[in-house]
């Protein structure tokens, strides 16, 4: 996929740059995998706003995509790759040879008509799913259980993928993106190839209407705001708020470590890489 601009008619088309999705499926999600998704436009089961800035948004069904890829030893043929609205990358439906169809996550580099496998000791070919214990060290991998059948859970958005770096008893050393090194169990299922849709991080929204599209409505700076509504605000003239930046509940913003998981701290051999500043 490319990246495709637009002339200057307008202001908004002037900076816009979208993802030209050209290759994909150009009519409706499989039925019998969606279902109608209910927008809580920010607010948890009592109603109340608990994620700021979010509601509207344009309606869309939900992709039941199988992160678990369960059923094994049974050969499948990929019958389309598709746009999900619900994700970043982009998702693929399957065909196995008992007629059962499922959505998986796309890598890139596959096409329509690829035979995938799950299981145990397949070929290292994109799109299989496969134990760690089965892949060599070095082989880009995502969608990664962190327990064995819990489902995939690291490396899920576009063009991300770890690798595995070395072997550590029954465990696997998995090299994150951030940098950091964890230990997981070798009989987690992992999936072969790097996420499809690498492009996604080069969009320009262009217009605030796309924001909107998105569900994301607009944000006021804290520093703008009085002090009775925002940590930041109030000050003579403009200030920056007299401390440092938090969000509007205190929370610190910036650098502040808010991990607190000492029965999981065993599986981290090296944490993440400090963020640099950009001065």
């Amino acid at each position: 996929m490319a990246l495709k601009t637009f002339k200057p008619y307008t202001k908004s088309s002037r900076g816009t740059i979208l993802v030209d999705r050209d290759g994909l499926w150009k009519g409706k999600p499989f039925k019998q995998l969606v279902s109608p998704k209910n927008s809580m436009k920010g607010r948890n089961n009592y109603g109340r706003i608990t994620s700021i800035n979010r509601a509207g948004g344009h309606k869309k069904m939900y992709r039941h995509v199988d992160f678990y890829r369960k059923k094994s030893d049974m050969t499948a043929t990929v019958q389309r790759i598709e746009y999900d609205p619900n994700r970043s990358c982009y998702i693929m439906l399957v065909k196995f040879e008992d007629n059962s169809y499922f959505y998986y996550l796309a890598p890139q580099k596959i096409k329509v008509g690829d035979k995938i496998e799950n299981g145990s000791k397949k070929e290292i070919k994109i799109g299989n799913c496969m134990p760690l214990q089965d892949i060599p060290v070095g082989i880009d991998i995502h969608n990664v259980e962190i327990q064995p059948g819990g489902g995939g859970k690291i490396a899920r958005s576009a063009g991300t993928s770890v690798t595995i770096s070395g072997l550590d008893g029954n465990y696997s050393l998995i090299k994150l993106t951030s940098g950091e090194v964890r230990r997981i169990d070798s009989r987690a299922l992992a999936t072969i190839g790097v996420l499809s849709n690498p492009d996604q991080k080069n969009i320009k929204i262009g217009k605030a209407g796309r924001s909107r599209w998105l569900g994301r409505r607009p944000h006021t700076r804290g520093v703008v705001k009085n002090p009775v509504d925002h940590p930041h605000g109030g000050g003579e003239g403009k200030s920056a708020g007299g401390r440092h930046p938090v969000s509007p509940k205190g929370q610190s913003a910036k650098g502040l470590k808010t991990r607190d998981n000492k029965r999981t701290d065993k599986y981290i051999v090296k944490r993440r890489n400090k963020r640099k500043d950009t001065k």
